[in-house]
């Protein structure tokens, strides 16, 4: 695991790890099958409905013929993942929580970043630790633990990242409270959350779908874009409109979670102003007027709701 070893501790008792896998202070012993340690204490039943969930499926995946370029070339079809590649240092440690099959992992391990990510699905995070392998990326590494009491060192990351993860957790406002800890003093919190107004379309949407008992599945732009993707189109299926836990929140509410847990209000993607500023993700918003972020999420409806409803709020740790 060469530097990546003191990104990681015991999820018992937060101790260090030796090359063995095991605890110097507790005694603890676990194992790394697949080169993927297994830093995951039992969950609560709740948990371990949204793991099983994710191991019969993990989500999102891979098409037959990928390739580093495919991946990067996909995930640039978002300005987002444009933003916040050009946003951390070439030098950073970086933590992606709920990492699912690694492709954001993937596509971030570039320059001189060491990027960790994290899953509680071992099955998804297989699918990750094969693709770092077939394109080479050797500054990426997976492990799987459960966010609640992660096997990762306390302020060890200079940005953590997470998305479409928090809102599948029974209580999203005290998983956010662990994730904090786990960045330094200064660095960067990226969430990415379902949105309280910008997934009524989807809401709606599955409304008709579980009365049709899934058969029909009105104006969802990414099924139709999986056509001839049947493995694909289950996947998405799968994820957006069956899964067992969900939430949805608010920037205000958000913004809550971040005073209270000592971080620093940035500004959001897509932007809560309604006027144009900066596009640099890690840099403040110029002001934060609380009706212009609500009439701006009722404006997110119609961004947002065709493919999830998801936004992101970036926040820096006191």
């Amino acid at each position: 695991m060469d530097g990546f070893l003191d990104l990681l501790a015991c999820p018992a008792c937060a101790g260090t790890l030796t090359a063995d896998w095991s605890c110097r202070k507790c005694g603890a012993c676990y194992e790394a099958p697949d080169d993927i340690p297994n830093l995951r204490l039992p969950g609560d039943t709740r948990t371990e409905v949204v793991r099983s969930f994710y191991e019969q499926a993990p989500f999102p995946d891979y098409p037959p013929r990928d390739s580093l370029s495919w991946l990067r070339a996909r995930a640039e079809r978002s300005e987002f993942a444009g933003l916040i590649d050009r946003a951390i240092p070439g030098d950073a440690r970086v933590l992606e929580i709920g990492c699912g099959t690694g492709q954001m992992s993937l596509y971030l391990a570039r320059a001189h970043r060491m990027v960790v990510g994290a899953d509680l699905t071992r099955s998804a995070l297989q699918l990750g630790a094969a693709a770092a392998r077939r394109f080479e990326l050797h500054q990426v590494r997976f492990i799987e633990t459960d966010l609640h009491r992660p096997g990762l060192r306390n302020g060890s990351f200079d940005v953590v990242y997470s998305s479409g993860v928090l809102h599948h957790t029974r209580d999203p406002r005290a998983a956010f409270a662990r994730v904090v800890r786990l960045v330094r003093p200064g660095g960067m919190i990226v969430l990415g959350l379902y949105n309280a107004f910008a997934r009524i379309p989807f809401r709606l949407r599955r409304f008709v779908a579980r009365l049709s008992g899934y058969r029909f599945i009105p104006c969802d732009p990414v099924l139709r874009d999986r056509d001839n993707q049947p493995a694909r189109r289950k996947s998405w299926v799968r994820d957006q409109y069956q899964h067992p836990e969900e939430h949805r929140h608010t920037l205000a509410e958000v913004q809550g979670w971040f005073a209270e847990n000592g971080v620093d209000y940035v500004r959001s993607y897509p932007s809560a102003m309604l006027s144009p500023e900066s596009e640099e993700l890690f840099t403040s918003a110029a002001d934060n007027w609380l009706l212009e972020g609500w009439l701006a999420q009722l404006a997110w409806i119609s961004e947002l709701g065709h493919e999830g409803g998801l936004f992101i709020t970036v926040g820096r740790r006191i």
